[in-house]
């Protein structure tokens, strides 16, 4: 301890972990620097309402509120923290206030809480304590919170379920309060809808005149809220304010693998760093903790600076702000703002690019831990402030104990290579100068990414011009890049060549050349996206050009050196409060209090996911005798398997056993959810990457995990490796159940009719990734006696489970209970994936005889369980000129991957939909399954049908450009109607189609819109904007006709008490809630007296999964039989006494022994399809929609934003409007990610490389339109499913493809201003990689196209 300085002898360093968590004192005497406080709070506080979503700071899931006392300006701080990054070392002296501590349902909940709930915000609910707690740090550090401070909150949280308007318009109500606030206070302008007497421009179509006749006031009440009161909070613990102590100590913590320092002066931490060259500096944790926890580095010597005065200060110089360099970037921003409050404009344009930069850097919890110093010493080629910085030449102060203080320039130089830089070992970061900028000097910097908000770069660009004074002319100009090179890099010879030139468009020709030369990107460049990475260079500078020329415009030069058509290039997309409206029918006073269906009812699980109470699998405390499971997975995606060695796993402390292959017989080890075509554990080869080899189970989660990496395993790589579907149909890999098709009338004769039109072509699907918030898990708990097990999974199908545990293990199903709670979210993909994970747990749990748990991470449930199948369609389609279809001849590929699991009734859907709500005469569909070396791909919502639809809609397109006709023509001719039949013999009765359809045209006023964006588009060279709307009929019921079965099991207990079992499990949709309201309906009372508790195979047996959308369809009926069961056993109790009440009846029926339980059962009439004879049907009844979509591109960066979205849905007589609702916005912008941003980005050789949220993208809040408005359609209740409702998870998710079209009319008019042809192949997702290059014009063509064949890509498309 030689280190220490006078006044910290040796024994004052501190080695115990003191801080607060929801107001109570937490003190740790062993604190290990590996934990996190979120691993802190589940396992050692058993605080389990903070969630684990990703393990990476990218989905929010896991945000908790971290306090702290500012001492030098008095004031408490409050931020908004991810705990899966956060280090519990690094809370000492902090208070943390979790989910629990701000409000529960037993003693009262906050606003924050209520209002989410109320305000149908919380599906699943896995997202919403992380949502909750962002909105609580907001509301604690703000006061008159305005809208850009919710989209701020929000940006590092992710939800999959509920499309985000719910929870934005729950939210939106906090900035009510202060509208009335400052009305009941004299201060607001407006009068009667005037203000000052100066009347709105619009006169009287001004949009407070327009008469709203929306339901949407009746979706939730917002008179019921509690109002919000800031002196009700808990108070900061008066122990950490008064008292200094815990701030000024040293702290020293040592784990087993790492020791963790924290000094408080500056000598300290050289003496340290000079000790400890390879020691890492951290911050806020942000990249340390990704690297400890998914490339298990490990780290042994970790020193905080948080706490050295010279590291945590801005000051002010003569040339601008020196930035320590353990300032957060939340810090920075703030006092950069207080400066460009106070200085003159020209002089705080660095400031404000830095600023501006911020709003897309990361989320806000990263940026609230996250240092600037942090950020240049990681040295990420895609970083988003290191191009700005270099751009500039900032100064970087440096010092070291041996050779003091050096300061050198973030030039070119810096970098010496992947990030490395010129820092020497010994030295550290101190602080880096950002200078002000002078008069004639601008700065601008770009950035594109998958999405908008949270995400890491593709292409940064900086560009710092200074021009002579008063000109155009360059006197000095830097330009910067990141994202072209493996080190953040400097484009030297450019910045030369355009000294002396004037800032005109021959200035801009000179730069591309000079770009094109300095950066070459090789054609297998890591990161792929060459074309589009090259061309970024020049179009990004490009829009700084365009926005610097109107600066100086504005600031000096008295010319437009701009002209308006081209002015809106410069301009990047801004968010804006969004407007919605949700239209539905209202059940007003037609039906009896008691009686809730049809009433906008909140989630039955709400108010328990809102308070972090709602219990999730892994949430379950942990029971005496625990083990942990973790998995050996393949590394290889084709491979024989030489040797499995689990030796020195095995000897690790901690580790328990070691299962694989060997431990199961042949018959045992094969399973797969139709045919048993897959082996639980890989024994003699291995066909995909991501494949289990064995498990290991140990004590804990951390020994498990770190074994599991040490089973050895030896291979010899076999070939081919086939990735992608045309890797499959060159090597003729095929499932050889397939192909299916089927056939309807002559479609030969209507290609050979004369007076036919007749095109070829094909389009492409990608596939997307489930990302559910909460991945796979399982919990198993044997009985002791018997062979008895018990199971709690995260499944959608506990059935199965039960049937494969049974199998694997030799143990009858009557002895094996799986039960289902709820799941943070399914969407199709715990259906049958699930397997793979309660598979094992089960047969370790038997074995050992012990309870054993397993949860993925979000990396392991990415690479093994599969995703929506990507698909192939090749069409050949005759019409007549007046655009009506008379034949179609359809080939769909899916891409299934090493097993069949469900490709199979997944490609017989898209079959069944290949022609979306189009009737075409005569026609043959083909359905292939292409056998592949990925994880087996699997069910998602819409299951096939949203592909097949697609290859329609791409159809209908084709028809219009050749007719030169729009597509919305051709749709309307084409659409079905009434009593027409389908191509699997399927007449349509109760057809809604054309009335969704003309419903849509008319609420989206698309004539006159349609006018507006010819308009706009004319006015417009770099913006372009496209309208389309998209019609959509999907089956309802399993195709499968075994399937079609449900039952229900109704308890009354003596007291009056209701207990609901049925066959469905809730995954966020709601079916928990529909079911109580149909109960509360069929028996006459309250909703109140029903309680739903969970899914179990021991109360419902034999249950199909909650699939196909059909769950309330069938489980609702079965609920329904079990009600009239019993209310015929009441009724002669009820005859006997009329004006009793519900408990009397129950009573006396009791007393008269009389049965009070019942069970239902439901199997759906009339179904069936005979597929080799083309006879049946396969769907009980279609459910119908339309959606028009605007959306706007930028046509430089391709990036893009949608303007609004008008959605109709015949939905039948709704069971819960707000419920429905929620599913439509949720089902379409999950849609809105299929067809626009979510890739999966695979290897040639089968490696997954999107493993996370880092690299793969859902929609994010800033995402969903900026106008989204959902009707139910009204007056058409359907015959054939409960209480006259229709089935509405899958159904919506189409509709979003609208967006996709109206991205490629926007690009249509892009390619005729650039005078290109108007034919291009768009595949789906239009990522703005796609988008910028189908926008073809004078930069897209200077880039050279390698041959294709010429080199290996870095990514396939699967």
């Amino acid at each position: 301890m030689g280190l220490l300085n006078a006044d910290q002898r040796a024994g004052e360093a501190s080695t115990e972990l003191i801080f607060f968590v929801n107001g109570k004192k937490v003190v740790e005497p062993h604190p290990d620097p590996e934990w996190t406080l979120l691993w802190y709070l589940r396992r050692k506080l058993r605080l389990t309402g903070t969630k684990l979503g990703c393990a990476e700071g990218g989905c929010g899931a896991c945000t908790v509120m971290v306090s702290k006392y500012n001492r030098k300006e008095k004031r408490i701080i409050h931020l908004a923290v991810n705990a899966c990054l956060a280090p519990v070392c690094a809370m000492h002296g902090l208070a943390v206030t979790t989910i629990e501590g701000i409000g529960t349902t037993k003693t009262k909940l906050h606003p924050v809480q209520e209002r989410l709930a109320k305000a149908h915000g919380s599906q699943c609910g896995f997202c919403t304590p992380g949502i909750v707690m962002s909105m609580y740090s907001l509301l604690r550090t703000t006061q008159n919170i305005k809208y850009s401070d919710l989209e701020v909150a929000f940006q590092g949280n992710l939800c999959r379920c509920t499309g985000y308007r719910a929870i934005i318009e729950g939210y939106k109500t906090f900035i009510e309060d202060w509208e009335v606030k400052r009305v009941a206070n004299g201060t607001s302008s407006h009068s009667n809808g005037t203000s000052n007497g100066n009347g709105c421009a619009m006169g009287k179509d001004c949009c407070k005149n327009k008469i709203d006749d929306s339901e949407t006031e009746f979706i939730f009440d917002k008179s019921s809220f509690l109002p919000y009161d800031p002196s009700q909070e808990p108070i900061f613990p008066p122990e950490l304010k008064l008292y200094p102590v815990l701030d000024e100590q040293y702290l020293v913590y040592e784990g087993s693998k790492t020791t963790w320092y924290r000094p408080t002066e500056l000598s300290t931490l050289l003496k340290l760093k000079e000790k400890y060259n390879d020691a890492k500096i951290v911050v806020g944790n942000s990249e340390v903790g990704v690297e400890v926890k998914f490339k298990h580095c490990v780290y042994p010597v970790i020193i905080m600076p948080n706490f050295v005065p010279e590291m945590n200060t801005i000051k002010e110089n003569e040339t601008g702000l020196v930035v320590g360099a353990s300032v957060t970037l939340m810090e920075m921003e703030n006092v950069f703002k207080s400066y460009i409050d106070l200085l003159p404009t020209y002089k705080t344009r660095t400031l404000k690019t830095i600023i501006s930069m911020l709003n897309w850097f990361a989320g806000k919890q990263i940026r609230n831990v996250a240092a600037i110093g942090g950020n240049i010493m990681t040295g990420s080629p895609i970083s988003d402030l290191n191009p700005i910085l270099m751009s500039l030449k900032v100064k970087l102060n440096l010092m070291s104990e041996k050779d003091g203080p050096r300061s050198v320039f973030m030039d070119e130089t810096f970098f010496t290579g992947y990030r490395r830089n010129v820092v020497k070992p010994n030295e550290i970061l101190l602080s880096i100068e950002v200078p002000y900028s002078t008069r004639y000097q601008y700065l601008r910097a770009y950035k594109q990414a998958k999405r908008r908000e949270d995400d890491i770069s593709i292409v940064t660009a900086a560009i710092n011009v200074e021009f002579e004074n008063h000109t155009n002319i360059i006197k000095y100009i830097n330009i910067a890049y990141g994202g072209m090179a493996p080190v953040t890099k400097v484009a030297v010879n450019t910045s030369k060549a355009l000294k002396g030139l004037k800032w005109d468009e021959r200035m801009v020709e000179k730069t591309y050349e000079c770009l094109l030369e300095e950066f070459p990107l090789p054609p297998s460049v890591p990161g792929g996206n060459v074309l589009f990475r090259r061309t970024l260079t020049m179009s990004l500078f490009f829009k700084a050009y365009l926005a610097i020329a109107k600066d100086v415009c504005k600031d000096y030069l008295n010319e437009d050196l701009i002209i308006p058509y081209h002015s809106s290039g410069a301009e990047q997309f801004h968010g804006g409060m969004p407007k919605s409206s949700q239209y539905f029918e209202l059940v007003g006073d037609r039906q009896v209090k008691s009686d809730a269906v049809g009433r906008p009812i909140t989630h039955f699980s709400a108010m328990k996911q809102v308070t972090g109470e709602a219990i999730y699998c892994d949430d379950i405390p942990t029971a005496e005798g625990e083990l942990y499971l973790a998995f050996v997975l393949s590394s290889k995606a084709h491979a024989r398997i030489v040797s499995i060695n689990a030796d020195e796993a095995l000897k690790q402390p901690g580790v328990v056993a070691f299962f694989s292959g060997k431990d199961l017989t042949k018959d045992q080890n094969s399973i797969g959810p139709i045919f048993h075509d897959e082996e639980l554990f890989a024994t003699e080869k291995v066909i995909s990457q991501g494949q289990t080899i064995g498990v290991i189970v140990a004590e804990d989660q951390q020994t498990a995990q770190d074994a599991a990496r040490k089973v050895k395993i030896e291979y010899e790589e076999l070939q081919p490796i086939i990735v992608t579907i045309e890797d499959a149909i060159k090597h003729n890999s095929f499932y050889k159940q397939y192909p299916k098709s089927i056939k309807r009338g002559d479609p030969d004769k209507a290609f050979e009719d004369p007076n036919n039109i007749v095109i070829e072509g094909q389009c492409r699907m990608g596939g997307q990734e489930h990302f559910y918030l909460e991945t796979h898990a399982a919990f198993a708990i044997p009985k002791k006696e018997d062979d008895e097990l018990e199971i709690i999974c995260s499944s959608q199908h506990p059935s199965e489970i039960t049937k494969l545990v049974s199998h694997i293990l030799h143990v009858p199903m009557n002895r094996i209970v799986t039960k289902v709670k709820r799941m943070g979210g399914g969407f199709g993909g715990k259906e049958s994936r699930g397997m793979l994970i309660s598979l094992p747990v089960a047969l370790a749990a038997h074995k050992l005889q012990r309870p054993v748990r397993c949860m993925l991470d979000r990396d392991e449930d990415m690479q093994m369980t599969g995703t929506r199948h990507p698909f192939l369609i090749k069409y050949k389609v005759a019409f007549t000129k007046e655009g009506k279809i008379m034949g179609a001849r359809v080939n769909i590929y899916n891409n299934g991957g090493y097993s069949i699991d469900l490709s199979g009734p997944v490609v017989e859907r898209a079959m069944f939909h290949f022609e979306n709500a189009y009737y075409i005469p005569h026609c043959e569909v083909i359905g292939h399954i292409c056998k592949t070396n990925l994880p087996s791909n699997t069910a998602f919502r819409g299951f096939g049908g949203p592909q097949g639809m697609f290859g329609a809609e791409n159809m209908a397109w084709d028809i219009a450009s050749k007719l030169g006709k729009t597509a919305e023509e051709i749709s309307r001719i084409n659409l079905y109607r009434e009593n027409l039949t389908t191509h699997y013999g399927q007449s349509l009765v109760h057809c809604t189609l054309q009335r969704c359809w003309d419903e849509c045209v008319e609420k989206s006023n698309l004539a006159q819109r349609r006018i507006d964006i010819e308009n706009f588009n004319k006015q417009h060279r770099w913006r372009k904007r496209g309208i389309y709307i998209v019609p959509t009929k999907f089956g309802i019921a399993f195709t499968e006709k075994l399937l079609n079965q449900a039952g229900a099991l109704l308890i009354i207990y003596t007291d009056g008490s209701v207990l609901l079992s049925h066959g469905g499990t809730e995954m966020g949709q709601g079916l928990h809630t529909k079911m109580l309201q149909v109960a509360s309906r069929a028996l006459g009372v309250d909703i109140s007296k029903i309680h739903i508790s969970e899914t179990a195979t021991d109360k419902v047996p034999n249950t199909s999964a909650t699939a196909a959308s059909a769950g309330s369809d069938l489980n609702g009926m079965a609920v329904l039989e079990a009600c009239e069961t019993l209310n015929k056993r009441l009724q002669p109790f009820k005859d006997k006494n009329p004006d009793g009440k519900w408990e009397d009846w129950v009573l006396q029926a009791y007393l008269n022994r009389v049965s009070l339980s019942a069970t239902g059962f439901h199997a759906t009439p009339d179904i069936g399809y005979d597929f080799k004879n083309n006879i049946g049907k396969p769907f009980n009844y279609f459910t119908f929609g339309a959606a028009c979509t605007e959306v706007e591109i930028d046509c430089l960066s391709g990036d893009h934003q949608i303007l609004r979205s008008d959605i109709v849905m015949d939905l039948g007589e709704s069971i819960n409007p707000a419920i429905d609702i929620g599913q439509i916005e949720g089902g379409f912008v999950q849609g809105y990610g299929l067809f626009t941003m979510e890739e999966l980005i695979y290897s040639p050789t089968g490696t997954l490389y999107s493993r996370g949220p880092g690299a793969y993208k859902i929609p994010g809040f800033g995402d969903i339109p900026l106008e989204f408005n959902v009707s139910l359609l009204k007056g058409a209740p359907n015959p054939r499913a409960v209480y006259s409702s229709k089935a509405v998870g899958e159904p919506p998710l189409f509709l979003a493809s609208s967006a996709f079209f109206a991205i490629k009319e926007a690009i249509k008019a892009a390619r005729v201003d650039a005078g290109v042809p108007l034919d291009f192949y768009l595949e789906s997702p239009a990522t703005s990689a796609r988008i910028r290059m189908a926008c073809e014009d004078h930069i897209t063509k200077r880039i050279p196209r390698p041959e294709p064949g010429s080199f290996v890509p870095w990514n396939v498309v699967p």
